[in-house]
Formats: structure tokens, C-alpha cells, sequence
């Protein structure tokens, strides 16, 4: 089953799909989140968030600076402080 991702700014909403993984800079280290992860909230910090479409493809990245990321039953949402273009 895909994860569904949701990336968010103060703005508007970037993204909004459904995918393999992603993996967050989070402030205490790098985090992947797959379909089914456990619930939690976490701050994330300047860096990379890579997504992965399908199971091992290439990941495209996209760079984030600060805000946090929530893992619910309903997918991962990443509130980003700002998305460079």
C-alpha cells in the first residue's frame, strides 16, 4: 500500500500524494516513513526530504527549511517553514 505525503508551507499546500517513502531531516537524525509507520511528531531541520515514487527509484529531493513532520493514520505531513523552488 502507498503512503500517502502531504508537504505543507504557511503559504499553500506543495504536495499532496500518494507514494513508497520518504525520508525527513529530522533534528535528532534522518527518518524514513513507510505505509503503517507508528504515530509521532518530530521537529525537522534545514535538509533534504527525499520521496520515493515507487520501491527503489531514484529519490527526488526536495529542500526544506525547519517547521516539523507528523506521521497519523492518515500518512505523513511535513509543515515546512519554507520549500525552495
Amino acid at each position: 500500500m502507498p503512503l500517502h505525503f502531504e508537504l505543507v508551507t504557511p503559504a499553500k499546500l506543495v504536495r499532496s500524494e500518494e507514494v513508497h517513502m520518504v525520508v525527513v531531516p529530522g533534528t535528532e537524525g534522518e527518518f524514513g516513513v513507510l505505509e503503517g509507520h507508528a504515530p509521532f511528531m518530530s521537529t525537522i531541520r534545514d535538509g533534504a526530504v527525499q520521496v520515493f515514487a515507487k520501491e527503489g527509484a531514484v529519490p527526488e529531493i526536495i529542500q526544506v527549511r525547519g517547521g516539523f513532520a507528523e506521521v497519523s493514520e492518515k500518512g505523513l505531513t511535513v509543515l515546512a517553514e519554507h520549500v525552495e523552488a
